[in-house]
């Protein structure tokens, strides 16, 4: 039953959304609450919905600072050469934008932070899809296909997780899936030219497209902020920022408020200038921060009635025991929808031991089993509620359920390519 629920409540979720019903804030926060209710749990919602904001919240405040450093960032023309370099390369040739937009993002993506590698490839790259004329949601799918790969760096979150889950080490789990990785970007490769090959010859037929919204103007250029003689300045600080995030000297959102504080009195001494950077990206901030809490109620209802576990146990126990063998190859199939529905945590803390357990049992070993629950990465960046994602659709001025039917099947395609690839080097 309450598997059931789980499902139901997330099916209705991406009905509503994907037909402009609600908007992701209010089908997060409306439809679990409506559901758990209906289902008894009515009483119990407080400390649930407590629990789930509570548990999201430093996520929320790493967000928000991500977001006003590194738009600050932007604002003083730290990128500027790099966009201009790109720029130079590009040309006016749509297919070159697309393939510079996959090497922007997996080297960019090296930071192992989804929200400032969005904030940056959209700025550099934004004004070229505008002046090209191509689509926008090439280029927030582009982002996300090579983000989703450079996901599983052993920063960057499930991997991690999944070390941390099966006591396994990097050399166990990250190392063996670098190939895996190098093929699944290449596969993003092929993609970008197919989209810049389609883009191109739709340009030359309809003419540029026109489908950005007013959220776009935020990224357009205010000189009278910027910066050149302290770029080298702001280097230093974001590189000093980068290395504390990998080294994980502090945690993060403290690591990104220290650095926004710094760079905003380095930057703009006066208060007016301050203030001013503050206004310009505040709202930006608050609408990214408000779908975070939003997830953090939908998740913490999942959590607290028990819906996320029993979703996960169901899903495992469908599995026919003739296919026990074949466990590796299940457990990766399975970890594309598991990882699309589910958090992290859940999986990588809820489900992944029971997958061990039963590999145990089989004699399947641990470390296979743990690389194999990371091929879904590829496609995990497109759920609902993974927070950052609001964030890249807003910086690119996409509705999130048309960016959701206009990836999917690429991201889907990513998920394949990587499974094939495990396979054929006896990854998994």
């Amino acid at each position: 039953m309450l598997s059931f629920l789980g499902f139901f409540m997330i099916g209705l979720f991406m009905l509503f959304i994907m037909m402009k019903k609600l908007t992701p804030l209010t089908a997060l926060v409306l439809i679990p609450v409506a559901i758990a209710t209906l289902a008894g749990y009515g009483p119990d919602l407080g400390p649930m919905m407590k629990k789930g904001v509570q548990d999201i919240a430093f996520t929320g405040v790493m967000l928000i600072f991500a977001i006003l450093y590194f738009s600050l960032m932007i604002d003083t023309g730290l990128f500027e050469p790099l966009v201009r370099l790109i720029r130079r390369n590009v040309g006016n040739d749509p297919i070159k934008t697309t393939l510079g937009t996959v090497a922007l993002t997996t080297l960019v993506s090296l930071d192992g932070d989804g929200s400032s590698t969005y904030l940056i490839v959209v700025a550099a790259l934004l004004p070229v899809y505008k002046k090209q004329g191509i689509k926008p949601l090439v280029l927030t799918c582009l982002i996300m296909l090579s983000g989703g790969i450079m996901n599983i760096l052993p920063w960057g979150g499930p991997t991690a997780r999944v070390m941390s889950s099966l006591q396994l080490g990097h050399s166990d789990i990250f190392v063996p899936m670098i190939p895996v990785m190098a093929i699944g970007i290449v596969w993003v490769f092929i993609v970008a030219y197919i989209l810049g090959y389609y883009e191109k010859k739709r340009i030359a037929k309809e003419g540029k497209n026109d489908e950005y919204t007013e959220s776009t103007i935020q990224m357009d250029e205010d000189n009278t902020l910027r910066r050149p003689k302290l770029i080298w300045v702001n280097l230093i600080l974001t590189l000093v920022l980068l290395s504390t995030m990998i080294l994980d000297v502090i945690p993060l959102g403290i690591a990104f408020m220290l650095a926004f504080c710094f760079a905003s009195v380095i930057n703009y001494p006066k208060l007016k200038d301050q203030q001013k950077i503050i206004g310009k990206h505040a709202g930006n901030a608050l609408s990214v921060a408000g779908m975070i809490f939003g997830a953090g109620i939908f998740t913490g209802i999942l959590n607290g009635t028990g819906i996320m576990q029993a979703m996960g146990t169901s899903a495992i126990n469908i599995i026919p025991h003739s296919w026990n063998n074949a466990l590796s190859s299940i457990t990766a199939i399975f970890s594309v929808p598991l990882t699309f529905f589910l958090t992290n945590d859940a999986y990588y803390f809820g489900i992944l031991p029971i997958v061990e357990a039963t590999g145990e049992q089989l004699g399947v070993a641990s470390d296979i089993l743990g690389r194999a629950s990371l091929v879904g990465q590829a496609s995990h960046l497109l759920s609902p509620l993974v927070p950052s994602t609001y964030l890249l659709v807003s910086l690119a001025g996409v509705e999130f359920a048309d960016h959701l039917r206009y990836t999917l099947k690429w991201a889907i395609g990513s998920s394949i390519i990587m499974l094939f690839a495990a396979l054929a080097l006896g990854i998994i």
